[in-house]
């Protein structure tokens, strides 16, 4: 790990703020959760398919669980929630491990598509700070452990002439004067559903949640007038196939990209890198990213046993110091590098959180936001 240098990281502006070898079991293994051997040690299958979005985990910490027990994990990566949950709807069988955001899990349990876990049966739980615990998405985590946290920014590039100040507010993304100075260098937006109209429903001052039609109207307008100003809509691998390469100068972005971005163009010499990160004004998401068990998984009980080694706090601390990501585990706080858990661009003030808002569950309007979207795509 690289020391992190806290000046410069990640600026946050606001109204407020500127800123080894275990068991492993035969045929059938999986079919039950609590399916354990005779010496009391759940007998874990000998494969495992994890499926989680780019760039989400060190993928040491996956060699590191084959070795210690004995499975072989099969790993694949998504691009958003929406793919997640089309896949699955569309019958995909063989995944065990999933890590839906938070108002997906709402939707697939309501779907059907998640397995019931017992976070009982998981020591690490224990580890979980009380803030992360029974959320309202998943009363009582009975489908789901927390995994990682974060919020949705402005990613912009460090030096950039345009920027003297930080860009605190969604008209960098949406205000056709802005677009104007900077689209020919390059602008990314996420190419995520729920997050880039919510970035245009704060932007118009309507709550990132609204199920009117006529606010959501405004907004897929106010998207398709920008549209034209952006290069891509990239949300999978944005921060290193476009922002680290300079192909752009400004993104839509989540706090762990645009940290990874930072470091990725880091200079020892000036002690910078070329990429930094602003919460705007009128707020934005914050969202936990949770891990889960599909329905249809036939090794369920390798999946909670991998869950819970998830939650072993050197484990949670690692992947916090590979994605920049905060971590709701407490107990992984003693693991994780200092200058990131103390950098505000990561684990932001109060004043910061204030700003964030979650994305919920929308019920029947989601038809409504499928219609914005598929406008948004098509035109």
């Amino acid at each position: 790990m690289k020391k992190l240098c806290l000046v410069g990281l990640l600026l946050i502006t606001l109204a407020l703020a500127a800123c080894g070898g275990g068991p492993t079991g035969g045929p059938g293994a999986g079919d039950d959760p609590t399916a354990e051997s005779a010496t009391g040690e759940v007998e874990l299958d000998d494969e495992l398919s994890v499926y989680n979005w780019e760039d989400y985990i060190d993928e040491q910490i996956l060699r590191d669980y084959e070795e210690r027990y004995g499975v072989t994990i099969v790993y694949d990566t998504y691009a958003s929630n929406e793919d997640l949950l089309t896949k699955l709807q569309a019958g995909a069988a063989g995944y065990d491990v999933i890590f839906p955001s938070d108002y997906m899990v709402t939707q697939m349990i309501e779907l059907g598509l998640l397995a019931e876990i017992d976070v009982a049966a998981m020591p690490n739980f224990a580890n979980i700070g009380a803030e992360f615990k029974d959320p309202p998405y998943d009363p009582g985590n009975r489908f789901c452990t927390p995994y990682q946290w974060g919020m949705t920014g402005i990613a912009y590039r460090n030096g950039h002439p345009g920027f003297d100040e930080a860009p605190s507010s969604w008209a960098y993304l949406f205000d056709p004067t802005l677009l104007e100075q900077f689209a020919p260098d390059g602008i990314n937006v996420l190419n995520d559903q729920r997050e880039l109209i919510a970035a245009a429903l704060f932007y118009l001052g309507h709550a990132p949640n609204t199920t009117d039609r006529a606010e959501l109207e405004e907004a897929r307008d106010l998207i398709l007038a920008a549209k034209p100003y952006w290069k891509t809509f990239n949300s999978e691998d944005y921060y290193s196939t476009l922002m680290v390469s300079d192909e752009i100068v400004l993104s839509h972005a989540w706090s762990g990209d645009a940290a990874q971005a930072f470091w990725a163009t880091y200079d020892e010499e000036t002690g910078d890198g070329n990429w930094l990160f602003t919460v705007p004004v009128e707020g934005a998401v914050r969202y936990q990213d949770n891990v889960c068990i599909p329905a249809n998984s036939t090794r369920q009980a390798t999946a909670q046993h991998f869950m819970n080694y998830l939650m072993e706090a050197e484990v949670a601390a690692a992947i916090t110091n590979f994605t920049f990501y905060p971590s709701p585990n407490e107990a992984a706080k003693e693991f994780i590098d200092p200058e990131i858990l103390n950098n505000p661009g990561i684990y932001p003030p109060e004043e910061v959180r204030a700003k964030l808002q979650w994305l919920e569950d929308l019920g029947d309007a989601v038809f409504i936001y499928d219609e914005m979207w598929t406008a948004i795509k098509g035109q």
